[in-house]
């Protein structure tokens, strides 16, 4: 049951995707599409990838693409990174260290325009 929880962001992308397939309504998708960027934002188990102080990442489990692990000077690191920009690799090497965070990076992002898709799409077609 815990691995069901954990996880619980990927099966409300596939019902996402069944959604959209099969035309739900719009509301049921707006919903599904915030699940998933609320999950992969914040909830996916993923590294924490801060830079330590001897210019290393850090390798701690945190929760969420965005948050850092139970370091005080890791917690908000990531999210002042993507924020401030002080270089482009710095944020992609610290927000996505490894293929898992560029796989909830791209579930997020998804999920994101998928809400926009549902909200956008009926008002076009009328």
């Amino acid at each position: 049951m815990r691995g069901i929880w954990t996880y619980w962001g990927y099966i409300a992308a596939a019902a996402l995707v069944v959604a959209w397939g099969s035309g739900a309504a719009t509301a049921v998708i707006v919903v599904l599409s915030l699940a998933v960027v609320a999950y992969a934002t914040f909830q996916l188990p993923v590294w924490c990838g801060a830079v330590n102080r001897n210019g290393t990442y850090c390798r701690r489990n945190a929760s969420g693409i965005l948050m850092g692990c139970n370091l005080r000077q890791h917690r908000w690191q990531k999210m002042k990174m993507v924020v401030l920009r002080s270089k482009a690799g710095d944020v992609s090497r610290a927000v996505f260290p490894s293929a898992k965070e560029k796989f909830g990076a791209f579930i997020a992002v998804g999920g994101l325009a998928s809400a926009v898709a549902a909200v956008i799409v009926p008002v076009v077609t009328g």
